[in-house]
């Protein structure tokens, strides 16, 4: 069942208005999806922000327009601004539910590898994964367990394959997480002591020098 959320429908498009809607702790937003009429709405800044935060990007939102009618939607991206950190426009996209969909899914490391334990360094080449599947079959995130990884180990993306109701679609060759082997650090080079000690140089002719003065004296 999709996260319910509000919406108030907009016909005034003025900045001015919008100004207005983000002073009241709204944020302006548009719904559109494939061979839908756009739909200009402003929904409360501080609950999309929590469902976003505990439901995760992916989530199926379920949009009630003024009580007139709901539709379910996905959000499509947001934007903030860099200088106040408030969201100053949201869109959201129209999901057929039965229809499958591609997303990028967020990769979440699960466990501490053995490698890592024996000095090997974890890498993390991938992040995010491809996904396609039916919007109830989108998972927030894909777990990937780490724990039983050793030194030269490695999980690709063709390991993640069997028994999921999703497809991922990223070339399943791609490594996503790998134990390497810990960096060596180059030994210093041996000096002996003629190197560690370097002559002086006049050193003789001063001490010739001297044993000269003595003797006319």
């Amino acid at each position: 069942m999709g996260i319910q959320l509000k919406a108030n429908q907009r016909t005034d498009l003025k900045q001015s208005t919008s100004r207005e809607l983000r002073q009241e702790g709204n944020v302006p937003a548009v719904v559109y999806g494939k061979d839908k009429e756009p739909i200009t709405v402003s929904v409360n800044s501080i609950e999309l922000l929590k469902t976003v935060r505990d439901e995760g990007r992916n989530a199926i939102i379920s949009l009630d327009v003024e009580g007139n009618k709901t539709v379910d939607v996905m959000l499509h991206e947001y934007q903030i601004d860099p200088l106040k950190d408030e969201l100053i426009h949201a869109d959201f996209y129209i999901v057929d539910m039965a229809q499958e969909m591609d997303v990028e899914v967020p990769v979440r490391l699960d466990g501490e590898a053995i490698g890592s334990k024996e000095g090997g360094v974890l890498q993390q080449p991938l992040y995010h994964l491809q996904v396609r599947a039916k919007p109830n079959n989108i998972p927030e995130e894909i777990t990937v367990d780490v724990s039983e990884l050793q030194v030269g180990d490695s999980i690709m993306v063709s390991d993640l394959k069997q028994g999921r109701n999703y497809e991922i679609l990223d070339d399943e060759n791609q490594t996503i997480v790998s134990v390497t082997p810990p960096e060596e650090m180059p030994e210093e080079p041996e000096t002996d002591d003629a190197e560690a000690e370097p002559e002086l140089v006049g050193a003789d002719n001063e001490s010739e020098e001297s044993e000269e003065e003595n003797d006319k004296e």
